[in-house]
C-alpha cells in the first residue's frame, strides 16, 4: 500500500493549530484586562474562571495523544476489555465530589499538597511535593513522545527533531500566558480533539458498512472481550482490573491530583466546581469510547492485512496514523485535523503538567525556603523561569520512552509508581485521624518504593522477555504486496496473558492494581507506625482537615482545637492581594459611602 504523507494544505492546518495555541498565551500575557503577574492570577486565574473551558481544560488534561493513539491500538492488539475503564468514570467524579472536594475547596488553598502540612507536618508535605514531581516527569516525556511518533508517522520527518517544537510552542504559551492561557488554549484543543476522531471514525464506519458490519468484523477477529470474570490478579485486563482496579487509578489521578484541584478552586464556588467534575465525566466517558471504538474500525479495516506484519509500520502506537494516512489522506485537510487533534490532546496535557508543577514547586520547595516575602514580580519571574527549566528537563526524558513498551501500559505503570502513595497519604488524612506524621511519612516512602521496585522490575522483565503478553490474531491473507510472512495466524481463544514460567508473583501482577498496591501499603504501615509511636487524639484534628463523610463517627472535638492556619508567608500573600483590591476598588468605596449616607439620612426622616 502506497504511504501518503502531509501536503501543503494539511502543514497549514497543523500550523494554524499551533500558532493559535501561542496567540493566546500571548492575549493573556500582554493584551487582557488582567495580566499575570501575580501568583493567584499566574496559578488561579484569580478564582474567577468559567465552568465551560474549566470542564475543557480538564478533559483536555485527562485525555492525552496517549489515549488517542494507544487506546485504538490496545483494542486492535489485545481486545476490547480495557473499554470497561469508562464504567469507573463516574464513581470516580462521585467520590471526589463528595469525599475529596470539600475539604480542599473550604481550605482553599494553592497547592494540594499544602493540605499535607496541615494536616501533617512540613516533612510529609515536601514528601508529597516530590512524589508528585517525580510523577509528572516520567509521565510528561511520554505525552511528547506520543505526538511525536505520530507526527514521524504521516510526515517522515525524524521524531527528535519534532519534539523540541512541539515543547517550545507548549513551553511558550505556559509560561506567557499562565493558568488561563492553559484553560483556553485546552478549551481550543478539546474542540480540535473531538472533531479529528469524530471525523476519523465516522469515515471509517462508513467504507466498511455501518457499525454493524464493524462489530461483526471484529467478533470474528476475537476482538470483543467486555466480561472477562477471571479473579486472577496476575491476567493483564480482566473485568475486575479495568473496572475495580481502574477506579483506584483514576481516583488518584483526579482527587489529589494538582491539576484537578488548582482548576477546581479557579472557580467561583463549590457547587460550580462539582458540576465542572460531572462534565469533565462525561466528556472522558465519549472521548475514550469514540477512541476505542476507532480502534475496532482500524481492526475491521486491515483485518486481512496487518501492517505490523508486512513492516508498514515498527509500533502498534503507530496504527492511528497509519490508518488515518492510507485510508483518509485522500480528503483535503484530513489528515491535518486529526494531527491537530493528536498534538491538542499532547499539549494540553503537557501545559497542564507544566503549570501544576509549577505551582507546586514554587509553593512548596522555593517560597518555604525565603526568610523574607517574595514579591509578585520576583514571583512571577521564578515561576516562568521554572516552567522553562522543567520543560527542557522533560524534552530530555523523551529519549528514553522510545525503549518502552505499550503507551497505555507504559504510562499507567510509571503513574502506579507515584499514584498510590500519593492517594494512600491523603487518604489517611482525611479518613483516619489518628494517624500521625510519623507513620504518614513512613507509609509514604515505603508505598513509593515498593511500588516502584515493581513497576521497574515489571518492565525490565518485559525487555528481557521473562514476560510476554501474547497479542490477538492478525491475518495478512489479504495483503497484495510480496510477503514472507505466515499468510494467516490461527485463532487463538487462550485467556492467559502472561508467561507463568517461573517470573516473581509481583511482576506478573496487573499493572491496573499498581495504585490500589500503593495506597493499601501506604494505609497499613503509616497506621501501624502511627499506633507505635503514639497516635493522635481524634478530638484535636479540626474537622475542616477531615472528609464530612466521617464526621458523625467522630468524638466530638476538642474547645481547643485550633483551625487549620496558612503560613506567614500565605498571610502575607492575602495581604498583598488584599491591599491590591482595596487600591482598585476606591471608586465603588466612595458610591458606597455616598449610597450609605442617602440611607442613613432615609432612616432618619422615617423616624
Amino acid at each position: 500500500m502506497t504511504v501518503i504523507y502531509f501536503d501543503w494544505l494539511d502543514y497549514l492546518v497543523f500550523g494554524a493549530m499551533l500558532l493559535f495555541s501561542a496567540l493566546i498565551g500571548v492575549y493573556f500575557a500582554f493584551f487582557a484586562s488582567k495580566k499575570q503577574n501575580t501568583t493567584s492570577e499566574y496559578l488561579m486565574g484569580g478564582k474567577t474562571m468559567g465552568m465551560f473551558p474549566i470542564s475543557m481544560s480538564l478533559i483536555a488534561s485527562y485525555i492525552s495523544g496517549i489515549s488517542l493513539l494507544g487506546l485504538p491500538a490496545e483494542m486492535y492488539t489485545y481486545g476490547t476489555q480495557l473499554w470497561t475503564i469508562v464504567l469507573s468514570e463516574w464513581a470516580v467524579s462521585l467520590t471526589i465530589a463528595v469525599i475529596y472536594l470539600p475539604v480542599f475547596y473550604n481550605l482553599q488553598i494553592t497547592s494540594t499538597y499544602e493540605y499535607l502540612r496541615l494536616r501533617f507536618n512540613q516533612n510529609v508535605r515536601l514528601l508529597g511535593s516530590i512524589i508528585f514531581i517525580i510523577k509528572m516527569l516520567l509521565y510528561i516525556p511520554i505525552v511528547i513522545y506520543v505526538p511525536a511518533l505520530a507526527f514521524s508517522q504521516v510526515t517522515g520527518i525524524n521524531l527528535h527533531l519534532i519534539t523540541p517544537i512541539v515543547c517550545v510552542v507548549c513551553i511558550f504559551y505556559t509560561t506567557l500566558g499562565g493558568l488561563k492561557a492553559v484553560v483556553w488554549t485546552d478549551t481550543l484543543q478539546t474542540v480540535l480533539m473531538y472533531f479529528g476522531v469524530i471525523f476519523v471514525l465516522g469515515y471509517g464506519t462508513w467504507r466498511l458498512g455501518g457499525i454493524a458490519n464493524v462489530f461483526a468484523i471484529n467478533q470474528q477477529g476475537d476482538r470483543l472481550e467486555f466480561f472477562n470474570m477471571d479473579p486472577d490478579p496476575t491476567i493483564r485486563h480482566t473485568f475486575w482490573s479495568t473496572v475495580f482496579g481502574n477506579y483506584f487509578s483514576w481516583l488518584a489521578s483526579c482527587s489529589v491530583n494538582q491539576a484537578m484541584v488548582q482548576r477546581c478552586l479557579a472557580l467561583s464556588s463549590l457547587k460550580r466546581a462539582r458540576i465542572t467534575i460531572f462534565i469533565m465525566a462525561a466528556g472522558i466517558f465519549i472521548i475514550v469510547s469514540l477512541c476505542c471504538y476507532t480502534g475496532l474500525v482500524i481492526y475491521a479495516t486491515f483485518a486481512t492485512c496487518d501492517p505490523l506484519s508486512t513492516g508498514a509500520i515498527r509500533k502498534s502506537d503507530q496504527l492511528l496514523p497509519y490508518f488515518v494516512m492510507t485510508i483518509t489522506g485522500s480528503i483535503p485537510a484530513l489528515p491535518g485535523i486529526f494531527m491537530s487533534g493528536v498534538f491538542s490532546a499532547a499539549l494540553s496535557s503537557m501545559s497542564t503538567g507544566l503549570n501544576s508543577m509549577c505551582g507546586v514547586i514554587f509553593e512548596d520547595l522555593i517560597r518555604p525556603v525565603y526568610n523574607k516575602p517574595i514579591s509578585e514580580r520576583n514571583a512571577s519571574f521564578i515561576m516562568k523561569i521554572t516552567v522553562v527549566i522543567i520543560g527542557v528537563i522533560c524534552v530530555a526524558l523523551v529519549f528514553l520512552v522510545e525503549h518502552m513498551g505499550a503507551l497505555i501500559q507504559a504510562g499507567k505503570s510509571l503513574a502506579g509508581i507515584t499514584a498510590g502513595s500519593l492517594l494512600g497519604l491523603f487518604s489517611m488524612g482525611l479518613f483516619l485521624p489518628w494517624t500521625n506524621a510519623t507513620g504518614a511519612l513512613t507509609g509514604g516512602i515505603a508505598s513509593t518504593l515498593l511500588v516502584g521496585w515493581i513497576s521497574l522490575g515489571t518492565q525490565a522483565a518485559m525487555i528481557r522477555g521473562e514476560i510476554v503478553v501474547p497479542p490477538k490474531p492478525v491475518s495478512v491473507a489479504g495483503c497484495t504486496e510480496n510477503t514472507t510472512l505466515p499468510e494467516f495466524t490461527p485463532l487463538s481463544f487462550n485467556n492467559v496473558e502472561f508467561d507463568r514460567s517461573g517470573t516473581f508473583f509481583l511482576y506478573r501482577l496487573s499493572y491496573l492494581y499498581y495504585t490500589l498496591v500503593g495506597m493499601i501499603v501506604c494505609i497499613v504501615v503509616g497506621s501501624i507506625v502511627s499506633y507505635f509511636t503514639g497516635p493522635n487524639d481524634p478530638t484535636m484534628v479540626h474537622r475542616d482537615l477531615l472528609t464530612p463523610m466521617i464526621h458523625r463517627w467522630l468524638p466530638e472535638q476538642h474547645p481547643h482545637c485550633r483551625r487549620p492556619r496558612l503560613t506567614q508567608h500565605d498571610i502575607e500573600l492575602h495581604a498583598r492581594e488584599l491591599e491590591e483590591l482595596r487600591a482598585n476598588s476606591a471608586y465603588n468605596k466612595i458610591i458606597g459611602s455616598q449610597e450609605g449616607g442617602r440611607q442613613i439620612n432615609n432612616n432618619i426622616n422615617i423616624s
